[in-house]
């Protein structure tokens, strides 16, 4: 029998969580197409990171058809102190799992869709040919959708991450979540240069996909432990940066430490776009997945203008 941990039933410290402000809200847009999103994922018995991680854009998303595909299982074989993921020994992975979301997909009519999953430690790839099997099947019955993984750290699996790079994802997506300094707190089953050194060898094999990556702020960090986030991050070629508030899921979980304010939110934008990246989403709300898309959209139309503005540079010299 699977034993599932659940992070308010550990024996840990109580942590009051501090009332939001008003800038945090969540939103309904179009309800029947909320529904009709939900019942696609339910008849396919898929599982969504929209609904297992408890995100708070899950309302807006859904009315938008915009869901994000969690494989592998909802049990996660870490526990990181932010995640509202379940942790417990998981279950066999679903053969059938990379037609349902190619169906669901197609149903959902997704010009860009976003898969992640649980850390799989458990699996000598860590689940890397279940990624592959996934994005070849999307593309396969989806051929004008563009794809988009968030990856685990593939932690002590050697370059079994390149499994995922060789069914040409759009965006490679690992999240480095904090900084440094709070990793053995917040991520004690991850390591910060890992995740660095994962980014920076999917761009060297594929200098083709755009890579990205987020952070999440209101753990505890400060302003210069950020900053050199995003040169670290820069270091390793991402061109992509999601920067979102900490929300706490419960008095179990890792305390938040602060809000931060939209004006922070926005200077944090603007500093990050000054040192380079591509494209930086940068507020209260923002998550890996959130308007990704359309993220991806404004993406391809900047990595075109910089191709035609090296072109012309090329000409006149």
């Amino acid at each position: 029998m699977t034993r599932i941990r659940h992070p308010e039933k550990i024996n840990k410290p109580i942590n009051p969580i501090k009332k939001k402000p008003k800038w945090i809200k969540s939103k309904l847009i179009n309800s029947q197409e909320f529904f009709f999103t939900k019942t696609i994922v339910n008849q396919h018995n898929l599982k969504t990171v929209c609904q297992e991680a408890n995100c708070p854009n899950i309302a807006e998303c859904w009315s938008k058809r915009h869901a994000t595909f969690l494989i592998m299982g909802k049990i996660c074989t870490r526990a990181c102190a932010f995640c509202d993921v379940s942790t417990g020994k998981p279950y066999a992975l679903d053969e059938l799992e990379p037609k349902k979301i190619s169906y669901a997909v197609k149903k959902l009519n997704l010009r860009h869709a976003v898969i992640t999953s649980v850390d799989r430690d458990d699996l000598s790839d860590g689940g890397a040919k279940h990624f592959y099997d996934v994005i070849i099947e999307v593309r396969k019955n989806n051929p004008n959708t563009t794809i988009e993984v968030l990856t685990p750290d593939f932690l002590r699996k050697g370059d079994a991450y390149t499994k995922v790079l060789e069914a040409k994802p759009d965006v490679f997506n690992h999240n480095i979540e904090t900084v440094p300094g709070l990793y053995r707190k917040v991520r004690p089953g991850s390591r910060y240069f890992s995740s660095l050194e994962l980014l920076k060898n999917a761009k060297k094999i594929d200098n083709q996909v755009f890579t990205k990556s987020g952070l999440m702020v209101g753990l505890g960090e400060n302003k210069d432990e950020i900053l050199q986030v995003m040169d670290d991050l820069k270091s390793a070629n991402v061109d992509f940066l999601t920067i979102g508030q900490y929300l706490q899921p419960s008095t179990k979980h890792h305390p938040l430490d602060k809000y931060y304010n939209p004006e922070e939110f926005e200077e944090l934008e603007n500093i990050a776009k000054s040192k380079g990246f591509l494209l930086v989403s940068s507020s209260p709300l923002t998550r890996s997945s959130y308007h990704a898309d359309e993220d991806f959209a404004k993406l391809k139309k900047k990595r075109m203008n910089q191709t035609n503005a090296q072109s012309i540079g090329k000409e006149i010299n």
